[in-house]
């Protein structure tokens, strides 16, 4: 909605920015966080990273059952941040200033940018692959261009888009994937792949990573996506469309990728989408399934993109004082994002498989601390009360830098090297361990313990929730 109350067009560049969506914006029913979610997990990243957990070592039952249990985990953690956005109105990343100061919260939020770039980049290579085989052009840099400005076009419009977008990659990713999965069992003997092989610790842990990474993800940009939610909106209903969507279609798509990586092995990690071209029989069916792959890999690219931007913005306006920026400025922003993300594609498509197992886990590090204190403040300490105008204001109830939050951050990230199982470094117990990697479990707990005591007696949250004036907005619960 415009501010007189009349339906802004679809393809209207979205106004808003980092600012509070004032009540008279707010539309849309919690049922659009399913279909975004759903579709942005029903695609071709998500079926590589459930192979993955098959590719290192799992046998495909157990990676299924580690991997449902990352997704639910991550995902409970994931809808939570969700269920912030119609409380708040505001991007995710801008409530972080409440727990790490206005401009502490920009030390996360540098990690936040090199997330989306690597999201981004990672799966513009498999979605510049499925471009190229529907144009039929062998130079990968074409597909990547291509697909980087249609990712450009749906950011730049904004919110509405993007949801219509995900609404579009929820029924045709269901058409698409049902219909690989049938042709997988009529043209393999998948039940003799499956089950061969015993019980493992280390590769089951592995599969929970990948699985809980995926979902930890998203979580400094869900509640970008509920935020236009009317206020009045049920957090639990918000928590349970979000998350819903987001496991069912991850789980989905990772079932397939670790169902194809057993049975297909090197044919399929050559070539991923070249394979499911293959799958899908004759060439009319292939090229509807390259579609569903650029539809899919679109969505969650666009999430990448609007996620980065207003990161960028969050952290420049720490610096600057300002809550809104021009619609050109905003343009020129999601273009120099997308840019980037797309020399980093052309640059990095080399070794996809391992690098991005690698990415994924290195994740895992960084932001399961932020996630922890995010939510141990909002929900335990804070209890859903914050002053939004002094999220802007670095002399305010927030202040400039949170040592405290900014150190317990810290401690969370370090005290997981010794845990780590990465190419470049393997840490003294993860060995002991016999290569597991539970990083992202000691970077949870550990912060969470260490953060509750010390933000149970410095907490400063107003008696209730505050909105900005200009808004018009009081606490729908005074």
């Amino acid at each position: 909605m415009t501010s007189n109350g009349k339906p802004e067009d679809l393809l209207t560049p979205e106004r808003r920015t980092i600012d509070v969506v004032p009540d008279n914006e707010r539309h849309g029913t919690p049922r659009s966080q399913f279909t975004l979610w759903f579709g942005a997990n029903m695609q071709i990243t998500a079926i590589v990273d459930g192979a993955l957990a098959v590719v290192f070592g799992a046998d495909a039952v157990w990676a299924i059952l580690g991997l449902l249990i990352g997704n639910v985990f991550g995902g409970a953690v994931m809808a939570l941040h969700s269920a912030q956005g119609p409380r708040m109105g505001l991007p995710q990343m801008i409530s972080s200033r409440a727990q790490f100061g206005v401009k502490g919260a920009v030390v996360p939020l540098l990690l936040v940018i090199l997330m989306y770039l690597g999201f981004a980049a990672t799966g513009t290579v498999l979605a510049g692959q499925a471009v190229n085989n529907i144009l039929h052009i062998d130079n990968p840099s074409v597909g990547i261009l291509v697909f980087g400005g249609l990712t450009a076009f749906v950011a730049v419009t904004g919110y509405r888009l993007i949801h219509v977008v995900g609404r579009i990659a929820t029924v045709i990713g269901i058409v698409g994937f049902t219909y690989l999965a049938i042709r997988l069992f009529s043209e393999y003997p998948v039940a003799d792949f499956v089950g061969v092989t015993g019980f493992d610790l280390v590769t089951f842990l592995l599969a929970i990573s990948f699985g809980a990474g995926w979902q930890l993800t998203f979580g400094p940009y869900v509640a970008d996506y509920s935020r236009y939610l009317p206020r009045t909106t049920s957090e639990r209903t918000t928590f349970w469309s979000t998350f819903l969507g987001s496991v069912i279609g991850s789980q989905w798509s990772m079932t397939f990728g670790a169902l194809v990586a057993a049975v297909a092995g090197d044919a399929f990690l050559s070539d991923q989408v070249g394979f499911l071209g293959k799958l899908a029989g004759p060439a009319i069916v292939a090229f509807l399934i390259y579609l569903v792959i650029v539809v899919g890999k679109l969505t969650v690219n666009v999430l990448n993109a609007y996620g980065g931007f207003m990161s960028i913005l969050t952290t420049v306006t720490a610096f600057n004082g300002r809550s809104r920026i021009s619609t050109t400025a905003r343009t020129l922003y999601i273009l120099a994002f997308v840019g980037v993300s797309m020399l980093i594609a052309i640059a990095a498509s080399a070794d996809f498989l391992n690098n991005f197992k690698n990415f994924v886990l290195m994740l895992l590090m960084v932001f399961t601390p932020w996630s922890a204190i995010n939510l141990i403040d909002y929900y335990l300490i804070s209890k859903e009360r914050v002053d939004l105008p002094a999220l802007y204001d670095p002399n305010g109830r927030y202040g400039a830098w949170n040592v405290p939050a900014l150190a317990c951050y810290g401690v969370g990230v370090l005290a997981q090297i010794p845990f780590l199982a990465q190419k470049l470094y393997t840490g003294p117990i993860t060995d002991l361990l016999g290569g597991a990697d539970i990083s992202w479990i000691v970077g949870i707990v550990l912060t969470g313990a260490i953060y509750y005591p010390i933000a149970r007696r410095t907490n400063n949250a107003p008696t209730q929730m505050i909105y900005p004036t200009h808004t018009d907005m009081v606490d729908a619960r005074s």
